[in-house]
């Protein structure tokens, strides 16, 4: 056996092999590359239309080593509740799981129907939404999910504007609110986390959602090799927090050991450049720092000072 076959068939193992298109530093390859690894090989997938589905299936290429479904840009949930009802009818839904994958545009905007819809309908399906912030696929046009003053091709920083006008949706709270028993946020940052997350999400019944923060370098216009520091950086300053939901209950949060400065997370980032140029843009900083600082206290975030600190903790929420 050849080097090279021992190594697609190590990289058959995770699922998702290497080989992609994927750029430099992509947060999303990594995100999906987990999800899958933790999920295992008795899954069906379906992939809406964006970066994922393009850098991981080039004609006659493809990167799954699952069963894969190329879903329309909207109807990645669509797709997933048909393949869910077919396996139940045939007895062969819980041996074989269905996961629905898509981009943060897909997922909290042009898909957002076809999502309520398997919510409401109870299929059981885990959805993971990959959040870049943005449709990287299409050029960096702002999505539902992109956060506040961030630059982008349809809010661009300038005379008129710091960026996008409005605060990233809380697409978490949305999903918990039809009713759904596990919701949860995730981040490349943390592996074992994201790993945990999906393999419990997997072992419950019902409708389930992972938004897994996935950072974009290309769109975000940070160095490559920054994607895990600038991911983690996310959660320490609040505002990318890491919880979980089940059943409408708050029950865990990844507590933060010491609150680091949104300044330190929005510098790195090309698209928040224009907020350090002018003492205007710095009072934009202070605005996301009270959203981050407002994060902080919804959840409970910070550890306790007086106890050694553990990632994970029930919330007293």
């Amino acid at each position: 056996m050849s080097r090279n076959i021992r190594d697609v068939e190590k990289a058959l193992d995770h699922t998702f092999a290497s080989g992609h298109s994927a750029c430099s530093g992509c947060g999303e390859a990594l995100g999906a590359r987990l999800v899958l690894r933790a999920a295992g090989k008795n899954v069906i997938l379906t992939t809406a239309t964006g970066c994922l589905e393009v850098f991981s299936a080039n004609y006659p290429y493809s990167s799954w080593g699952v069963p894969w479904i190329h879903s329309l840009f909207e109807n990645s949930a669509a797709v997933a509740s048909g393949i869910e009802a077919a396996l139940r009818v045939t007895g062969k839904l819980g041996k074989t799981k269905v996961i629905a994958q898509g981009g943060d545009g897909a997922t909290a905007d042009i898909g957002f129907g076809a999502l309520s819809g398997m919510f409401d309908r109870g299929h059981d399906i885990l959805y993971v939404c990959y959040d870049n912030e943005a449709y990287m696929n299409t050029g960096v046009q702002r999505s539902g999910l992109t956060p506040y003053d961030a630059s982008t091709t349809t809010s661009p920083a300038g005379k008129e504007a710091w960026g996008n006008p409005r605060p990233k949706k809380d697409l978490p709270q949305i999903v918990v609110a039809h009713g759904v028993p596990y919701v949860a946020t995730a981040s490349v940052a943390y592996p074992h986390d994201l790993d945990r997350k999906v393999k419990k999400a997997l072992s419950i019944h019902g409708p389930k959602y992972i938004q897994v923060h996935v950072p974009c370098p290309l769109g975000w216009r940070h160095d490559s090799a920054l994607t895990i520091d600038i991911a983690e950086l996310a959660v320490k300053t609040g505002l990318y927090p890491l919880v979980e939901f089940e059943n409408g209950k708050l029950v865990a949060v990844r507590r933060i050991p010491k609150k680091v400065p949104v300044e330190e997370y929005l510098k790195p980032q090309g698209r928040f450049a224009h907020l350090f140029r002018s003492e205007e843009g710095r009072s934009q900083i202070e605005v996301i720092q009270v959203m981050a600082d407002a994060n902080i206290e919804r959840y409970h975030l910070m550890a306790r000072p007086e106890t050694e600190v553990e990632p994970w903790s029930p919330t007293e929420a």
